[in-house]
C-alpha cells in the first residue's frame, strides 16, 4: 500500500492474521500499541523519572514489558526505550478479528476533532492488521477515506491564519503524520497567509477501491480543492491541472449522490469548465464549456450553510465566462458600428465607429465579447463585456460627450483581482443612468450589489444587495440579463 503503510505498528505480530486460539497462546510480550495522547516518556516507571523524549498522540510502539501502571516501550523511530503510563498507551488487538476492533476504534476517533494523530495511527494499524481481501472491500475504502480525512483536517488546521507549524499539538500532529508517509504541501494565499495542503495520496487510492457514492465524491472535492492551486502556475501548467482536475470530477456519478453533496460536486465542475473556457478562448479554440449546464443542475435550496461560500465562487466563474465562445463578429447598431481588430503583441483592439470615422478604440490581452455589446436608446453609451483573467469580468462602457466618445472601465472591485464580475443589466431611458450588477471576492472581502450608475461621472446614485428592493431594477433591467445571469440567483 505504498509508503505510508511501511512505516506502521512495529511490532511483527500485528502483520499476521491469526485465529482467537492462537492469539490466546502468544506471549505476552512484545505487542503493538500507539499512543493515546501527548505523553512524556520516561526512563523509569516513575512520573518524576528522567524524560527521554515526548511522545506524540498515534505513534507506533513495541511494548515489551509491564511494571505496575506502565508499559516498558521501544520506539523504533527514535532508537530508544523508556516508560509509558498505562492510560496513555491502545493496546492493539491480535487474533481474528482484529482489523473489525481497529475499524471501529478508527470510526470513533474520526468523529473526534483533535485526534488525528492517533487516527491515522489506527488507519495503519488497520491496514497491517487487514486481510488482501478486507483491503480490497468496504474496509479499506473506509480506512482510505478516514486517512485523507485525518490529513486534510491536519491541514486546515496549519492554514489558520493564527496557526503555528512548528509548536504545540499541531507540530506533534504534523510530526506523526510525516512518520506514517503524508505528505503535504504549501500555497500562497491571500494577504500572506500560507495554505497547507495533503497531497492527496489516500484519496487517489480510495478512488481505485470499493469506496461508496458518498466517499468517493469527498475524494474528488479534496483532490480538486482550488484553495490549494498553485497560483504561480504558467497559463499551460494551469490548463493541464483543470483538465485533470475535470478527469477526475467526472469519475463520480452525480445521479447516486444525496443532494448536498450533488450540489458539490455539480459547483466544483462547472468552476473548473469555466476555467477550461477561458483557457480555450485565450488560446483561440472553440469555446466547449457545460459550466452553465452543470451549475444549472444545482438545487439552491438544499445548499447547506458552508456551501454558501463555494456557491457563490461557483457563480461568479460562471458568470464570468458565460460569454466566452459567442460570435465575435461585428456589430452595426446603425448610428454606431464595434469591431475587433489584431494589435500588437496578441492583444485584441475594439474599435467604435460612428459615421464611418474611428470614434474610440482600446486594446486588451482579455477576451472581448462583441455578442454582449448593448447600445442604449439615445446611442451614447455602449456596454460591452470584457474577461482580462479567469474568474474576473469587466464592463467597457464608451460614453458620447461633448468632447466626443469616451471610454471608461469598471471593474467588479477597486482591488487586486481575484474572483468578480461587473456586469451591464440594462439602461434607464434618457440616456443618463445605466443598471450595473457587481459580485467579488477580493482582498478577504466579498459583497454582490445592484446599483444605479451615472454616466457622466460612473458615481453609484442608489444601490442595494437584491435587485428586487430598486424600482429601476424592477422596471428597466434587460431581459437577456434577467434571464440568463447567474448573479440573479
Amino acid at each position: 500500500m505504498r509508503r505510508f503503510v511501511l512505516i506502521v505498528v512495529a511490532a511483527a505480530a500485528a502483520a499476521v492474521v491469526i485465529t482467537k486460539a492462537e492469539a490466546a497462546e502468544l506471549p505476552a510480550f512484545p505487542r503493538a500499541g500507539l499512543v493515546a495522547q501527548d505523553s512524556p516518556l520516561r526512563g523509569a516507571p516513575r512520573d518524576t523519572a528522567s524524560l527521554q523524549a515526548q511522545m506524540g498522540r498515534g505513534e507506533a510502539l513495541e511494548i515489551r514489558a509491564e511494571r505496575g501502571d506502565h508499559w516498558q516501550v521501544w520506539d523504533y523511530r527514535r532508537e530508544r526505550g523508556g516508560w509509558l503510563r498505562k492510560g496513555q498507551v491502545l493496546l492493539m488487538p491480535r487474533g481474528e478479528g482484529a482489523s473489525a476492533e481497529i475499524l471501529a476504534q478508527l470510526r470513533l476517533a474520526r468523529q473526534q476533532f483533535g485526534t488525528e494523530g492517533l487516527g491515522l495511527g489506527l488507519t495503519a494499524a488497520y491496514v497491517q492488521a487487514a486481510t488482501p481481501a478486507e483491503l480490497a472491500g468496504p474496509g479499506g475504502a473506509e480506512a482510505m477515506d478516514a486517512m485523507g480525512t485525518f490529513a486534510e483536517r491536519i491541514a486546515d488546521r496549519a492554514s489558520l491564519r493564527d496557526a503555528k507549524l512548528g509548536e504545540g499539538q499541531l507540530a506533534a500532529q504534523m510530526d506523526v503524520a510525516a512518520r506514517y508517509g503524508l505528505k503535504f504541501e504549501q500555497v500562497e494565499a491571500e494577504e500572506g497567509r500560507v495554505q497547507v495542503c495533503y497531497d492527496g495520496e489516500a484519496f487517489r487510492r480510495l478512488l481505485a477501491s470499493a469506496a461508496t457514492p458518498e466517499q468517493r465524491v469527498r475524494a474528488v472535492l479534496a483532490l480538486t480543492r482550488p484553495d490549494c492551486l498553485n497560483p504561480r502556475a504558467t497559463v499551460r501548467e494551469q490548463e493541464a491541472r483543470d483538465q485533470w482536475r475535470q478527469q477526475v470530477l467526472t469519475q463520480v456519478d452525480a445521479g447516486t449522490l444525496l443532494a448536498h453533496w450533488k450540489n458539490r460536486l455539480l459547483m466544483r465542475r462547472a468552476s473548473v469548465a469555466a476555467s477550461l473556457a477561458f483557457a480555450q478562448a485565450r488560446r483561440g479554440d472553440a469555446v466547449q464549456s457545460q459550466a452553465l449546464a452543470e451549475f444549472a443542475g444545482i438545487a439552491p435550496t438544499e445548499l447547506t450553510e458552508d456551501d454558501q461560500t463555494a456557491y457563490n465562487d461557483a457563480a461568479m466563474r460562471v458568470n464570468a465566462a458565460r460569454w466566452l465562445g459567442t460570435s465575435s463578429a461585428p456589430r452595426d447598431f446603425g448610428a454606431v458600428q464595434l469591431a475587433l481588430q489584431p494589435g500588437a503583441d496578441g492583444e485584441r483592439c475594439v474599435e467604435l465607429k460612428a459615421a464611418g470615422k474611428l470614434a474610440a478604440r482600446r486594446c486588451s490581452f482579455g477576451q472581448v465579447a462583441l455578442a454582449s455589446a448593448s447600445l442604449n436608446r439615445e446611442g451614447r453609451a455602449l456596454a460591452l463585456a470584457v474577461q482580462p483573467l479567469d474568474g474576473w469580468r469587466e464592463l467597457w462602457l464608451f460614453i458620447k460627450d461633448r468632447e466626443g466618445w469616451r471610454i471608461e472601465v469598471m471593474p467588479p472591485a477597486p482591488a487586486q483581482p481575484g474572483l468578480g464580475v461587473a456586469e451591464f443589466a440594462g439602461w434607464v431611458p434618457g440616456g443618463a443612468q445605466l443598471l450595473v450588477a457587481r459580485e467579488f471576492r477580493a482582498e478577504g472581502k466579498y459583497r454582490r450589489s445592484f446599483e444605479v450608475v451615472t454616466l457622466a461621472g460612473l458615481a453609484v446614485e442608489r444601490q442595494s444587495a437584491e435587485p428586487a428592493l430598486l424600482g429601476a431594477f424592477q422596471r428597466w433591467s434587460d431581459p437577456a440579463w434577467r434571464g440568463g445571469s447567474p448573479i440573479r440567483r
